[in-house]
């Protein structure tokens, strides 16, 4: 049974009213329509207008009495489907699905991004994988098992691969089980960073690390992952015995695995970077980074320095500012934040029960999100040639929001002129990670709270100094990034040549084809490896999503034509960076004057991609051998 068919029951009216008073009004006007096939819902004065920023836009910007037609017109659809009429446009695609596509974001939708939405809304089939013959002699071993690791290890176990996750901590959850700084959360709505086949009611529109760690927990005990893992194992080496075609593996402890493939699923946000500062051992108080934040400590009447004002920052600032005796902020450079009227909101339960109960409705909620959070921005990204403004913005779109963040910190800031010289940034929007507010000017505004916008250059006994200031201290945070360059952090991988990928890539050079496969690597595959993570906005699992299901129809072409290893041809790959590199040389995050974690000390985006995640899904759609040297049982 499917969302579409009659329920058992009929609906209560009553309770569906009552949830209906907290629909998005975008989502439920295009199911208004697929339930009845009435076209009027889809004109004036039906329809919903662009949303402002990146909010919900819950009420479509319809009037108040407009609205109470659409849910009460919905009220009447929905019960006459529990009744057993059935849905007038179960599964629309083409024009008719870019119009809705239209109409539910008030705005323009390029046609291109018909199929991956209709994939995303169920009305396209989903490709389904199943045991393959072959499979039972075929092994694949997994290094990690958070969000990208577990994905991997239900689709390879499937097709009946005999899978093997290690996993370094003692439980599941990657980078959330290790993150557990107050404040922590996510940054793109949790009904997008969430896996696209298995819902969660979330608590707030924006996850906390608690709920997303025991999200991630919950999906590896309904899908039955734990049974695969080895838990407290680290990987430490691992080398190509070409002579059997085996990957030999050996962790931390001295034990040894052999498995016909590898899948690197290690993250990329989670080895700390902790700055060499002089003094460092001297000080007396306790000084931590946020990655690795201690079980014991207590913030309350102390005197607290935070170092650094990235993502981390943000949120920590904010959730401990009441606790603290006194706070000193530490600023390398501002940031540029954007509003969010719904980072701390709660998600109405009523919402979640028509997510349940009304057809397509968390279909189409999660669709909006998409658009919305995915590629929407990726245009205003571009280097104009003819852009004249050489600092402050790289096109007349990216300038449009300039204005609008710039607008928003002056408001927050308009009593504090100290700081508002402080915090307006001088690079372009987007130019670093956008980051959320997450109370972090009303945090900064506070009378025990100071914001210095000087480096560290050493600590002293007693506290920390700048070029400018010293300040007494009794507890340092570092909230200074991680090894965002090394993908493989301490993992030593040879490959067939004999050569380790750190001699290929150099110390912060990485390069992989489609950022999955590496040239002299058989069977070792990468999620969210190089050029792959998403700095222009969107959910990491939607691209660890497309990268397993690569890896999947790689594996399976494997087991079906008698090949035992592939790896990309060295012209394929080398092209591939080629043409990475040109699209970020026409990017924002190429623009001169200005740093970021995407980039390496020579200026080469290792991290990002500067594809729209449309065109990447395109990309790494359907393995091509020919890209591959392929290597088949004799």
């Amino acid at each position: 049974m499917t969302l579409l068919d009659t329920p058992a029951a009929p609906v209560d009216a009553d309770r569906l009213a009552a949830a209906l008073e907290h629909a998005n009004i975008p989502t439920l006007v295009v199911v208004l329509h697929q339930l009845t096939g009435d076209r009027r819902w889809l004109a004036a004065p039906y329809r919903p207008q662009r949303g402002r920023g990146m909010d919900d836009n819950a009420s479509g910007g319809l009037p108040d009495d407009v609205q109470a037609q659409v849910r009460a017109a919905a009220l009447e659809a929905v019960l006459a489907w529990s009744h057993g009429r059935p849905v007038a446009v179960p599964a629309p695609r083409g024009d008719a699905l870019v119009e809705l596509l239209e109409v539910a974001q008030g705005e323009p939708v390029p046609p291109e991004f018909e199929p991956m939405l209709a994939e995303l809304l169920g009305f396209a089939p989903a490709r389904e994988h199943g045991p393959v013959a072959g499979a039972a002699g075929f092994s694949a071993l997994i290094v990690g098992a958070g969000v990208s690791g577990m994905l991997a290890a239900l689709r390879l176990r499937a097709l009946g691969v005999t899978v093997t996750v290690l996993e370094k901590n003692d439980d599941v959850g990657g980078t959330w089980l290790e993150n557990r700084y107050p404040g922590a959360g996510v940054d793109t709505p949790s009904h997008l960073y969430s896996y696209s086949f298995f819902d969660h009611d979330w608590a707030t529109y924006f996850g906390r690390q608690p709920e997303v760690e025991q999200y991630l927990k919950d999906f590896a005990d309904a899908n039955d992952l734990r049974g695969l893992v080895r838990f407290g194992t680290e990987v430490a080496s691992s080398a190509w015995d070409d002579a059997v075609q085996e990957w030999v593996v050996t962790t931390t402890a001295g034990e040894t695995f052999r498995a016909n493939a590898v899948v690197s699923a290690v993250g990329q946000l989670n080895r700390p970077r902790v700055p060499v500062i002089e003094g460092m051992e001297s000080f007396s108080g306790k000084v931590f980074h946020s990655a690795l934040w201690p079980d014991d400590v207590d913030l309350t009447g102390r005197r607290v320095v935070v170092i650094g004002t990235g993502a981390s920052a943000m949120q920590i600032v904010p959730a401990v500012v009441d606790d603290v005796a006194h706070l000193t902020v530490f600023q390398r450079s501002p940031q540029w934040v954007a509003p969010n009227s719904d980072i701390f909101r709660r998600f109405p339960d009523e919402a979640h029960w028509l997510m349940r109960t009304v057809p397509l409705y968390r279909a189409w909620y999660r669709a909006r999100l998409a658009w919305t959070f995915n590629d929407k921005v990726h245009r205003s990204l571009q280097r104009d040639p003819a852009w004249t403004e050489p600092t402050r913005s790289v096109n007349a779109e990216n300038d449009a929001h300039r204005r609008v963040f710039t607008r928003y910190l002056e408001a927050e800031l308009a009593d504090r002129p100290d700081l508002l010289a402080k915090c307006l940034p001088d690079y372009p929007p987007f130019g670093k990670r956008m980051l959320l507010d997450n109370g972090w000017f009303a945090a900064l505004r506070r009378d025990h709270v100071d914001l210095v916008a000087e480096e560290v250059v050493r600590f002293t006994p007693s506290g920390v100094e700048s070029a400018g200031a010293h300040v007494d201290a009794d507890v340092v945070i570092l909230c200074t990034g991680f090894q965002a360059h090394e993908f493989l952090g301490p993992w030593q991988v040879r490959g067939r040549s004999g050569r380790t990928v750190r001699e290929q890539w150099g110390p912060d050079d990485a390069t992989a084809y489609l950022g999955v496969t590496v040239p002299d690597l058989p069977n070792f595959f990468m999620l969210i490896g190089p050029n792959t993570a998403l700095g222009h906005g969107g959910s990491m699992i939607t691209i660890a999503e497309f990268q397993a299901e690569y890896v999947i129809r790689l594996v399976e072409r494997m087991l079906g034509e008698g090949i035992t290893s592939v790896e990309p041809h060295a012209d394929v790959a080398q092209a591939y960076t080629e043409r990475v590199d040109a699209a970020h040389g026409a990017m924002i995050w190429t623009h001169p004057g200005m740093t970021n974690w995407y980039r390496n000390p020579a200026g080469r985006v290792v991290s990002t991609l500067p594809w729209r995640i449309v065109d990447y899904r395109e990309m790494i759609r359907e393995p091509d051998l020919g890209d591959f040297l392929v290597r088949r049982a004799r």
